[in-house]
C-alpha cells in the first residue's frame, strides 16, 4: 500500500483533439501498465473503450486508471474534450487533487480550453500545462505560454523549452536542472529510451534566459527561497523544484512543458513533473462540509483515522455487476459490506463490492481509504453528488451542479408495448448523466429527451439502441430554450376545488422576481408563513408546488430560470381542508398566476464560436455569421490562418458544419461552446410562441 503523501489523483483536461487520449495511452505505456500503445485513430486506446468512443474518434465517458511511476501512485481520469460533454469534466476535476491541462501547440489556448480551465479553478485545483503536438506544422510554443498568461490569466512559465520545432522536433531542455533530453526516434521502443546531456550550444543563451525568468518568477512568489535567490541571483535544482511545487498546490503558479505525445516525446518529463509539482491528497486542505444536524461548516482531514466522508461523483452502468458507483473517499476507509448513510436520503445504503478501475476492467477490493478513488456496488436509491459517510457523525458534501441541456427531441418507442422499457431505459441513462434529461410534454403526450448538443443525443439514442436493446424513433433536434421573469410581482392566489368528493381550500400569497443572469432559482418561505404554518409536510408541499411552477413556465412550458419565488403568507380554513392537496395546488398556480405578471420572457442558448480559416475566406464567413445573427468579437492572426472569435444563437448554428465547408472549400475549422443564455429578440418569441 502507498503512503498517501505518494498518491496522486489527477485529471487529464483539454479542448478537443488537443491529444489528451494519446498522452493518457503514452502515460500507460511507460508506467509498464500496457506493452504497446493505442492509438485514438485505430480505436485500440485503453482508455477509449466505448463502442461509441471507438467509431467517433472521441471520448465520451471518463475514464479511470492507475499506473506508478518512481514510487508514485498515479490515479488518473482521462476527460472528454467535446463541449457535449462537459458534465463529465465538471464531476471529474471535482473530486480530484490535481489536473494535467493539454494545449494543442498550433491551436493554442481554444474555446473548450478555456472552459476546462474555469472549472479548475471553480474547485481551486492545482494544475500543470502540457504543449502537446510540437511535431506539427506550425507549432509555436513560446505563443502557447503567452495565450496562456493572457486569455486564461494563468501566471504561467515555461519549465522546458523546446530543442527543435515541427517536423525537428526531437527533445526538451528541463530548466530546473539545465539538462536536455532528447528522443532518439520512435521506432520500436516507443520512445522508452531518451538520452540526457548538456544544453545544445544553440540553445545555450535562450535556456539560461528562460531559466533566470523562471528562477525570478518562482522567487518572488514563494518567500521560502526569496533570501537565497537575493544571495545567490540564482537557485539550484532542489531549492527550485521544491519552491515549485509550493506554488503550484497553492494555485498561485502554472508550469508548463511541452512533448509531442503521438511522436513519443516529452511524455517522461511530464510524468516527472505529476509527481515532484502536483499535490498528494495530504497536501490538500481539509475538505469543507456541513454538519447534517447542526447545519454548521465541518472540515474533514484526508486521513485514515477520520470519521468516514466520501462523495459518489459518477454513475455508471455495466453488463456483468448492475450499477457501479465512482466515489472519492475524503476521510476515514469504506469497507466491502459495510453500512453507509446518505444524507441526502437520511437512509442507510449496504456496499456490497467494491472495484479499482482501469478503464474498464475492474479488479474486487475489500476496502478504499482516504484519497483513494474507486467504485462501489448495490447502492439502491444514491445519485451523482450524494454523500457516503458515517452515520455516527453524518455530513454532507458540495454537491455536483449539472449545466442546463441546450437541446431536446422527441422520442417514442417502436411499439407501444416498449413504452416500460423506454421510459426506464431514460431513467439509467439520466441517472449516469445529469445533462441528460427526459420528461413528458402534458400538452402533446409526447416523451421529451434532452442534452447537451447534437452528438450528446445522437450518443444517448445510440446507447439505447445498443445498450438497453430499445429501439426508439426520434424526432429532430430542437433548442431547448427556457423562460425567466424580467420584473418583480406577486400574487394573492385562492384555491378551493372539490376532489373526489373532498373540498381541498387554502390562500397563499407568493412573490417573484428577476435573479442576474446565471444565478438559475431560489425557493423560500418567509417567516410569516412558516410561523402560521408550522408543519413541515405542508412547508414541503408549497416548496413542491413552486419548483413545479418553476419546471414548466409559463409561455411555452419550457423550464424557467434565474427568478425566486416566494410564499409570503398563508390564509387557512380548517385543518381538514387546508391540507397537502391544497397547499401544493395553490403553490404552483399562484406561482403561475404571479409569473404571468412579472414580463416572462424566453431564453436562448448563445455560443462562443471560434472560426479557424485561410484569410481569403473570412469575408464569406463574416457574411455567413451576420445571416446567422452573429455577433464578432475580435480576429487576431494564428501563423498564416485568420482566427474569428464570434456569439451566435445556438438555433442558428444547425448546418453549420456543412456550410462552412461549402464557404471555404473545407479548409476551414471551428469549435463552439456554450456562453449564456439570453433573452430571445422578440422575432423568436413570436416564432415560439407560434409553433
Amino acid at each position: 500500500m502507498n503512503e498517501l503523501s505518494n498518491v496522486r489523483n489527477i485529471g487529464i483536461v483539454a479542448h478537443i483533439d488537443a491529444g489528451k487520449t494519446t498522452t493518457t495511452e503514452r502515460i500507460l505505456l511507460y508506467t509498464g501498465k500496457i506493452h504497446h500503445a493505442g492509438d485514438v485513430h485505430d480505436a485500440n486506446t485503453t482508455t477509449d473503450f466505448m463502442i461509441q468512443e471507438k467509431e467517433h474518434g472521441i471520448t465520451i465517458q471518463s475514464a479511470a486508471i492507475s499506473c506508478e511511476w518512481k514510487g508514485c501512485a498515479i490515479n488518473i481520469i482521462d476527460t472528454p474534450g467535446h463541449v457535449d460533454f462537459t458534465m463529465e469534466v465538471e464531476r471529474s476535476l471535482r473530486v480530484l487533487d490535481g489536473a494535467v491541462c493539454v494545449f494543442c501547440a498550433v491551436g493554442g489556448v481554444q474555446p473548450q480550453s478555456e472552459t476546462v480551465w474555469r472549472q479548475a479553478d471553480r474547485y481551486n485545483v492545482p494544475r500543470v500545462a502540457f504543449v502537446n503536438k510540437m511535431d506539427r506544422m506550425g507549432a509555436d510554443f513560446a505563443r502557447v505560454v503567452g495565450e496562456l498568461r493572457g486569455k486564461l490569466k494563468a501566471n504561467a512559465c515555461a519549465i522546458e523549452l523546446p530543442i527543435g520545432r515541427e517536423e525537428s522536433f526531437r527533445g526538451v531542455v528541463d530548466l530546473v536542472r539545465m539538462k536536455a533530453l532528447v528522443w532518439d526516434g520512435d521506432g520500436e521502443s516507443q520512445g522508452r529510451d531518451f538520452t540526457e546531456c548538456d544544453v545544445p550550444p544553440e540553445l545555450k543563451d535562450d535556456a539560461e534566459l528562460a531559466r533566470a525568468e523562471l528562477v525570478e518568477a518562482v522567487a518572488d512568489l514563494d518567500e521560502g527561497v526569496m533570501e537565497a535567490y537575493l544571495e545567490k541571483g540564482d537557485l539550484d535544482a532542489g531549492e527550485l523544484a521544491g519552491a515549485i511545487r509550493r506554488i503550484v498546490i497553492a494555485g498561485k503558479f502554472v508550469p508548463v512543458l511541452c512533448g509531442s505525445s503521438f511522436k513519443n516525446k516529452g511524455v517522461q518529463p511530464l510524468l516527472d513533473a505529476i509527481c515532484a509539482y502536483l499535490p498528494a491528497p495530504t497536501d490538500r486542505p481539509p475538505v469543507a462540509a456541513t454538519d447534517l444536524k447542526s447545519g454548521e461548516p465541518v472540515a474533514r482531514r484526508q486521513d485514515d483515522a477520520e470519521q468516514l466522508t466520501s462523495l459518489v461523483f459518477k454513475i455508471a452502468s455495466d453488463p456483468f455487476v448492475g450499477r457501479l458507483f465512482f466515489v472519492r473517499v475524503y476521510g476515514g476507509v469504506l469497507k466491502k459490506g459495510a453500512n453507509v448513510f446518505n444524507p441526502r436520503t437520511r437512509k442507510r445504503e449496504r456496499i456490497m463490492k467494491i472495484v479499482r478501475l482501469f478503464a474498464d476492467a475492474r479488479t474486487e477490493v475489500e476496502e478504499l481509504r482516504a484519497g483513494d478513488i474507486g467504485a462501489v456496488v448495490g447502492l439502491k436509491e444514491t445519485t451523482t453528488g450524494d454523500t457516503l459517510c458515517a452515520e455516527a457523525k453524518p455530513v454532507y458534501l458540495e454537491r455536483i451542479t449539472a449545466p442546463q441541456p441546450v437541446m431536446f427531441m422527441a422520442i417514442e418507442p417502436k411499439s407501444s408495448a416498449d413504452k416500460d422499457k423506454l421510459v426506464d431505459s431514460m431513467a439509467a441513462l439520466a441517472a449516469e448523466d445529469p445533462t441528460c434529461q427526459f420528461r413528458e410534454d402534458e400538452e402533446t403526450g409526447q416523451t421529451i429527451l434532452s442534452g447537451m448538443g447534437e452528438l450528446h443525443l445522437e450518443i444517448l439514442v445510440d446507447r439505447l439502441k445498443r445498450e438497453f436493446k430499445c429501439a426508439a424513433n426520434v424526432g429532430k433536434p430542437m433548442v431547448s430554450y427556457l423562460e425567466t421573469v424580467t420584473a418583480p410581482a406577486s400574487a394573492d392566489f385562492s384555491f378551493d376545488r372539490e376532489l373526489g368528493g373532498k373540498r381541498h381550500a387554502v390562500s397563499l400569497k407568493i412573490e417573484i422576481k428577476p435573479l442576474a443572469r446565471g444565478e438559475g432559482r431560489k425557493v423560500s418561505l418567509s417567516r410569516e408563513f412558516l410561523n402560521a404554518v408550522p408543519e413541515k409536510n405542508l412547508q414541503n408541499c408549497v416548496e413542491q408546488g413552486l419548483e413545479d411552477g418553476i419546471a414548466t413556465g409559463v409561455l411555452a412550458r419550457y423550464p424557467m430560470t434565474d427568478i425566486e419565488a416566494r410564499c409570503v403568507s398563508a390564509t387557512l380554513v380548517d385543518p381538514e381542508v387546508s391540507d397537502d392537496v391544497a397547499f401544493r395546488s395553490a403553490a404552483m398556480m399562484g406561482f403561475r398566476e404571479a409569473a404571468e405578471k412579472a414580463s416572462p420572457e424566453f431564453l436562448e442558448p448563445i455560443m462562443k464560436l471560434e472560426i479557424t480559416t485561410p484569410p481569403e475566406s473570412v469575408g464569406e464567413i463574416l457574411g455567413d455569421l451576420n445571416g446567422r445573427r452573429g455577433t464578432v468579437l475580435d480576429m487576431d492572426m494564428r501563423g498564416d490562418l485568420q482566427v474569428v472569435h464570434a456569439r451566435v444563437p445556438l438555433a442558428k448554428m444547425f448546418g453549420y458544419a456543412t456550410a462552412i465547408r461549402s464557404l471555404t472549400k473545407g479548409r476551414a475549422s471551428y469549435s463552439m461552446e456554450t456562453d449564456q443564455f439570453e433573452i430571445a429578440p422578440k422575432n423568436v418569441r413570436e416564432e415560439i410562441l407560434g409553433r
